[in-house]
């Protein structure tokens, strides 16, 4: 049967060798005087079942399985210069934090249209 501690043994490994910014984006590195240290995000999921049966045709039987998702994403650089330390970020992208933010402003927008296409029509 499918051995899970085996292979979670092994991803196991795998994240301690290959989850790490040397391998993904680089060392830390010196610009100027500037010292940059690169900074991911890494993420997973693991998932795993098994189960056994008997039919009376088939005979008896068992099976397992698992499966893992692993996600490495570079995600900015923490850049110091003497004490001053600051994260410079490798995107734009404002998220949906920034999007709902936004909403409240775009509705009173909509509404004062609607507000003058009601007055314009009117007179």
């Amino acid at each position: 049967m499918f051995n899970v501690e085996e292979a979670l043994g092994k991803v196991t490994d795998f994240i301690h060798d290959e989850a790490n910014t040397k391998t993904v984006i680089g060392d830390a590195f010196k610009l100027g005087e500037f010292e940059c240290v690169p900074v991911i995000k890494v993420g997973m999921g693991f998932g795993s079942g098994g189960g056994e049966g008997k039919d009376p045709k088939k005979g008896a039987g068992e099976g397992g399985g698992a499966g893992a998702a692993f996600g490495i994403e570079p995600i900015g650089f923490l850049v110091s210069r003497g004490q001053d330390i600051h994260f410079v970020p490798t995107s734009n992208k404002q998220g949906l934090g920034s999007v709902l933010e936004k909403v409240p402003g775009v509705m009173e927008k909509y509404f004062d249209m609607q507000k003058d296409k009601k007055t314009a029509d009117a007179n």
